[in-house]
Protein backbone atom coordinates (compact mmCIF):
# COMPACT_ATOMS: atom_id res chain seq x y z
CA UNK A 1 0.00 0.00 0.00
CA UNK A 2 2.73 2.51 0.79
CA UNK A 3 5.81 0.51 1.39
CA UNK A 4 7.77 2.46 -0.90
CA UNK A 5 7.60 5.59 1.57
CA UNK A 6 10.18 4.41 3.47
CA UNK A 7 12.93 3.50 0.99
CA UNK A 8 12.12 7.20 -0.38
CA UNK A 9 12.59 8.46 3.09
CA UNK A 10 16.45 6.62 2.99
CA UNK A 11 16.90 8.41 -0.11
CA UNK A 12 15.86 11.94 0.98
CA UNK A 13 18.17 11.08 3.96
CA UNK A 14 21.19 9.61 1.81
CA UNK A 15 20.64 12.57 -0.46
CA UNK A 16 20.96 15.36 2.31
CA UNK A 17 23.94 13.42 4.20
CA UNK A 18 25.38 13.69 0.29
CA UNK A 19 25.14 17.18 0.23
CA UNK A 20 26.56 18.26 3.25
CA UNK A 21 29.76 15.62 2.64
CA UNK A 22 32.31 16.71 1.22
CA UNK A 23 34.20 14.46 -0.59
CA UNK A 24 38.56 13.39 0.05
CA UNK A 25 40.53 12.03 -2.60
CA UNK A 26 40.40 8.36 -2.45
CA UNK A 27 43.03 6.38 -1.15
CA UNK A 28 45.34 4.12 -3.45
CA UNK A 29 42.92 1.02 -4.95
CA UNK A 30 39.53 2.54 -3.59
CA UNK A 31 36.60 3.82 -4.52
CA UNK A 32 35.50 7.51 -3.44
CA UNK A 33 32.99 8.17 -0.84
CA UNK A 34 31.33 10.63 -3.99
CA UNK A 35 31.19 7.39 -6.17
CA UNK A 36 29.77 5.08 -3.40
CA UNK A 37 27.30 7.27 -2.42
CA UNK A 38 25.98 8.42 -5.81
CA UNK A 39 25.20 3.95 -5.95
CA UNK A 40 23.39 4.06 -2.87
CA UNK A 41 20.70 6.96 -3.95
CA UNK A 42 20.55 5.11 -7.27
CA UNK A 43 19.76 2.34 -5.52
CA UNK A 44 17.13 3.99 -3.28
CA UNK A 45 15.37 6.31 -5.84
CA UNK A 46 15.25 4.08 -8.32
CA UNK A 47 13.70 1.36 -6.26
CA UNK A 48 11.27 4.18 -4.50
CA UNK A 49 10.39 5.30 -7.76
CA UNK A 50 9.37 2.18 -9.55
CA UNK A 51 7.35 1.02 -6.09
CA UNK A 52 5.89 4.15 -6.19
CA UNK A 53 4.60 3.50 -10.23
CA UNK A 54 3.78 -0.23 -8.96
CA UNK A 55 1.47 1.29 -6.03
CA UNK A 56 -0.26 3.89 -9.10
CA UNK A 57 -0.67 1.55 -11.36
CA UNK A 58 -2.54 -0.46 -9.04
CA UNK A 59 -4.56 2.16 -7.71
CA UNK A 60 -3.61 2.29 -4.45
CA UNK A 61 -1.83 5.69 -4.86
CA UNK A 62 -4.35 8.23 -6.18
CA UNK A 63 -3.89 12.03 -7.19
CA UNK A 64 -6.42 13.42 -4.86
CA UNK A 65 -6.44 13.72 -1.50
CA UNK A 66 -5.55 11.54 1.03
CA UNK A 67 -3.29 10.20 -1.83
CA UNK A 68 -2.98 6.77 -0.12
CA UNK A 69 -6.06 4.95 -0.48
CA UNK A 70 -5.60 2.74 2.70
CA UNK A 71 -6.20 6.52 4.15
CA UNK A 72 -9.55 6.74 3.61
CA UNK A 73 -10.54 4.00 6.27
CA UNK A 74 -8.82 3.51 10.19
CA UNK A 75 -9.05 -0.21 9.53
CA UNK A 76 -6.86 0.32 6.00
CA UNK A 77 -4.24 2.71 7.43
CA UNK A 78 -3.92 0.22 10.54
CA UNK A 79 -2.66 -2.30 8.00
CA UNK A 80 -0.91 -0.29 5.80
CA UNK A 81 1.36 1.21 8.98
CA UNK A 82 2.29 -2.32 9.90
CA UNK A 83 3.26 -2.53 6.22
CA UNK A 84 5.59 0.34 6.36
CA UNK A 85 7.22 -1.09 9.18
CA UNK A 86 7.89 -4.53 8.28
CA UNK A 87 7.98 -4.95 3.86
CA UNK A 88 9.33 -1.28 4.02
CA UNK A 89 11.71 -0.95 6.35
CA UNK A 90 12.67 -4.66 5.49
CA UNK A 91 13.05 -3.74 1.54
CA UNK A 92 15.02 -0.77 2.87
CA UNK A 93 17.58 -2.70 5.08
CA UNK A 94 17.76 -4.83 2.43
CA UNK A 95 18.85 -2.14 -0.48
CA UNK A 96 21.66 -1.00 1.84
CA UNK A 97 22.88 -4.37 2.96
CA UNK A 98 23.53 -4.84 -0.85
CA UNK A 99 24.90 -1.48 -1.60
CA UNK A 100 27.52 -2.05 1.62
CA UNK A 101 28.41 -5.39 0.23
CA UNK A 102 28.87 -3.54 -3.54
CA UNK A 103 31.07 -1.16 -1.86
CA UNK A 104 33.22 -4.29 0.19
CA UNK A 105 33.31 -5.96 -3.14
CA UNK A 106 34.15 -2.66 -5.25
CA UNK A 107 37.08 -1.83 -2.97
CA UNK A 108 38.38 -5.16 -3.00
CA UNK A 109 39.02 -5.15 -6.66
CA UNK A 110 39.94 -1.47 -6.77
CA UNK A 111 43.03 -2.71 -3.89
CA UNK A 112 43.38 -5.98 -5.97
CA UNK A 113 43.93 -4.15 -9.54
CA UNK A 114 45.43 -1.08 -8.00
CA UNK A 115 43.00 1.14 -9.52
CA UNK A 116 43.34 4.61 -8.75
CA UNK A 117 40.13 7.07 -9.43
CA UNK A 118 41.30 10.82 -10.89
CA UNK A 119 38.80 12.86 -10.12
CA UNK A 120 38.12 15.45 -12.73
CA UNK A 121 37.54 18.95 -12.11
CA UNK A 122 34.54 20.57 -14.31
Amino acid sequence: MACFLVPTAAALVATAVGRQVKDAPPKAGRVSWRKKLSWLLNLLWGGAILLALEHVWHGEVIFAPPFLTAMGDPENTAVMLRELGTVGVGMAVIVVLAWVGMVLVADRVAAVRGVVEVKVER
